[in-house]
């Protein structure tokens, strides 16, 4: 079967978290950390992201196989390792660069995204505030920040909030796992 290579970008709080999500999932080709969303003018660094004032979200950019993986599935599984329904936070982790954001890539990606937020929606209690947005300049991340768990997985923030979101992963999603 001839692959069907697609990209999405997805900001869910700590890129290192959605990355280490994203790596376990069957069809996924590759997860690069990065910025996106913001509006200072050249490169940003993770110092300048940090502060808050670029704008920038920290996101993945994911390239899978939909014939492996869909773009929902990939979707539902963001949405369900993560907490789309705080603003701007995701944990401890505070400010607009933590922030739940869909950039879609083109029109039937937008199209899927509104479909999925509409109906991941009745799960929850509080009203999701995933911003849905079309995708500006994505810069990759330092390569420090690139497959940050598996070379830092001893750490204490990948023990306490890392480890936690991966055990909920293989708990909901066990079928879409490279190990299945």
């Amino acid at each position: 079967m001839e692959k069907n290579i697609q990209v999405a970008t997805l900001g869910g709080g700590c890129f290192w978290c959605t990355e280490a999500v994203f790596q376990e999932v069957k069809g996924v080709e590759k997860v690069v950390s990065g910025y996106a969303g913001g509006n200072a003018p050249g490169k940003p660094t993770y110092r300048e992201i940090c502060s808050g004032l670029t704008g920038h979200a920290e996101v993945i950019q994911i390239t899978f196989n939909a014939n492996i993986i869909s773009f929902e599935d990939i979707l539902v599984i963001f949405m369900t390792t993560h907490d789309p329904t705080t603003l701007n936070r995701q944990g401890a982790d505070r400010g607009t660069q933590y922030r739940s954001v869909i950039f879609y890539h083109n029109a039937l990606q937008k199209q899927i995204s509104e479909e999925v937020l509409k109906q991941i929606q009745v799960y929850y209690k509080d009203v999701i505030v995933t911003e849905l947005s079309a995708l500006p300049i994505f810069y990759e991340a330092e390569e420090e920040h690139q497959n940050y768990y598996r070379q830092n997985s001893e750490q204490g923030y990948c023990s306490y909030v890392i480890a936690p979101k991966l055990s909920k992963l293989r708990q909901l999603h066990a079928d879409k796992l490279i190990a299945n």
